[in-house]
């Protein structure tokens, strides 16, 4: 197992992690960027992005993520394409290890955000990759002029579904509740769109398919104000319900709360292990915006800094 020694490491390649590392490389600091599963976190899954400074026209997620990569790039900053499966945060250097690597890390800044919740549904992950889907940015071009799905109420829920609009048939919002909690603007462009329509307070029970070829053929529905059940049909089911945290492999090493986010002190970015900093999604609960995770990512690495000078003095 190759093993690699950096003064900085940063886990996680979403907003947070790549404005950690724009920082790191203009203090001249030997780092290294782990990518994780998700090169560009959750952004690479949302559609037009319209609430990010500097962009008058939307820009799609995926950009934007590719043009934060390609800074950091340019800044001289190496990044690896590894998914980090262990730590040791007990002692000094910290190390942290994947299938075949083994990083050692005078400081460490933690930013891998969070991945998408999903139904717990019997054929759930028996469809997942032949129907089943948790991002329509990857997977909506082969659902062209079909009928889809999308389960959710928040954000989400209405990106995926104004994003499948311009691809399926039809697409069917199933939310448990009798309205959305997304964006007063995305709920507008929502139902103003004669290709989405809502059925309002339901769940998903189960999805229907075929196994040979493996294919989602629809999913049943129960409505929780009659309890009647019905199929509906549709051809993709895109799960949009939230998301955890990517904090497992820390458990043992760092205090997380009851959902499992990394705590950190008020105004701060500092975890419980010293030395140890968190930033974006994997510590926000509440925001969880492109913008504070970019913000969180410079706190991060001003704190990881600051940290550092005062182990070298």
């Amino acid at each position: 197992m190759a093993q690699y020694k950096y003064k900085l490491v940063i886990l996680g390649s979403g907003p947070a992690g790549y404005s950690a590392a724009i920082y790191a490389a203009r203090s001249g600091l030997k780092t290294l960027l782990v990518a994780g599963l998700q090169k560009g976190g959750q952004l690479t899954i949302t559609t037009d992005v319209e609430n990010y400074p500097g962009f008058p026209q939307p820009i799609s997620g995926p950009e934007l993520m590719e043009r934060m990569l390609q800074q950091v790039l340019n800044l001289g900053v190496e990044v690896m394409d590894d998914f980090i499966t262990e730590v040791d945060f007990s002692h000094k250097p910290f190390t942290m290890i994947s299938e075949h690597n083994s990083y050692v890390a005078d400081c460490v800044i933690i930013a891998t955000g969070a991945s998408a919740r999903w139904l717990g549904l019997p054929n759930e992950q028996k469809f997942l990759g032949f129907g089943v889907s948790g991002c329509a940015t990857c997977d909506g071009f082969f659902f062209r002029n079909q009928n889809v799905a999308v389960v959710g109420g928040g954000n989400t829920a209405a990106e995926e579904a104004l994003y499948l609009a311009n691809i399926a048939n039809s697409v069917t919002i199933i939310h448990r509740r009798d309205e959305l909690r997304a964006d007063k603007a995305l709920q507008n462009r929502v139902f103003q769109n004669p290709k989405i329509n809502v059925e309002w307070d339901s769940v998903v029970c189960d999805v229907l398919g075929n196994d040979e070829p493996k294919s989602v053929t629809g999913v049943k529905i129960r409505n929780l104000k009659t309890d009647n059940t019905k199929n509906l049909k549709v051809a993709g089911l895109f799960v949009a319900i939230g998301h955890q945290p990517n904090t497992n492999i820390f458990r043992n090493y760092l205090q997380l709360d009851k959902d499992g986010y990394i705590v950190t002190p008020s105004g701060s970015c500092r975890t419980s292990v010293e030395g140890v900093f968190a930033a974006g999604d994997v510590k926000d609960p509440v925001y969880r915006q492109a913008i504070t995770a970019a913000g969180s990512g410079c706190q991060a690495f001003l704190e990881a800094e600051k940290y550092l000078r005062t182990i070298s003095a």
